[in-house]
């Protein structure tokens, strides 16, 4: 997914830091903010305010959610303090007055239960660090207890044949080339090892800039953990294909059945 955005282009090109690549290559805040006032106001005939994000590494996203709208607010938890303080410097300080309304959290989300949120979400697949089932739930069951009445749980997961195969994409960029690699998968545990490498016109590349050691949950598993944290309804939402290239548009909509293929992306969103 590309990006795009004032934060974006303030920064300066060719540089080499893995957080600012990760934004530019991985994150969507300017299509992630529309589906959530979309899928929140069809339920509640309002605009969200408050939001929560969880795994949130530089809180790009919540620095574009308190610039979308004066009145919005947002917390953004994760456990690394040397992530949370690049964002502070990079994404929340540039904010100026606007920054107050941005709250950053160094804690295991599983612990965070306050504020009460219109939307929580955890993007990025990142939710895919609970290998067991019991800390997936338990981390579902405090969303379910932190959110305001009204509120919705948007999570993004992905699949197909190909997410079980060593294979590595690569993604051209202005200035750098973004390559997701897959090393490893245990089909017995859906254990699974990835890599972010980013490479360059000139210089030698960062590897490794990123690595995840994940469980790959399945759409079927985590709609019975969301049910079974007491959430009364889940909904899919398949991504699209671009006829022109073949790969996902980006753009949303809900289904009740899906055709399996090589890869596909998804949202759930759980109320």
């Amino acid at each position: 997914m590309k990006t795009s955005g004032k934060m974006i282009r303030e920064q300066k090109h060719g540089v080499r830091d893995r957080h600012y690549l990760y934004q530019v290559a991985v994150q969507s805040p300017e299509h992630d903010i529309p589906f959530f006032d979309r899928v929140y106001k069809k339920k509640n005939g309002k605009l969200p305010r408050v939001l929560r994000e969880d795994f949130c590494g530089t809180a790009f996203l919540s620095a574009h959610w308190v610039r979308t709208r004066p009145d919005n607010r947002a917390v953004a938890v994760d456990r690394d303090p040397s992530v949370l303080q690049w964002a502070r410097t990079h994404n929340i300080q540039p904010l100026a007055g606007a920054a107050s309304r941005v709250k950053l959290v160094q804690a295991d989300v599983r612990k965070v239960r306050e504020p009460r949120a219109d939307v929580a979400v955890a993007l990025n697949y990142s939710y895919f660090a609970f290998k067991e089932r019991r800390h997936l739930l338990d981390y579902f069951q405090t969303i379910r207890g932190c959110l305001a009445d009204g509120g919705i749980f948007v999570l993004d997961i992905f699949g197909g044949w190909e997410t079980q195969m060593e294979v590595t994409d690569s993604t051209r960029h202005d200035g750098f080339t973004y390559v997701w690699q897959q090393q490893e998968f245990d089909p017995l545990t859906n254990w699974t090892r990835f890599h972010i490498h980013f490479e360059f016109d000139k210089g030698p590349p960062i590897k490794n800039a990123f690595s995840y050691d994940w469980r790959m949950w399945s759409i079927a598993e985590i709609r019975d953990a969301l049910f079974e944290a007491r959430f009364g309804r889940v909904d899919v939402h398949w991504e699209g294909i671009d006829p022109e290239t073949g790969e996902g548009a980006g753009v949303y909509h809900p289904v009740k059945k899906a055709k399996n293929s090589p890869g596909w992306n998804a949202l759930i969103v759980a109320c």
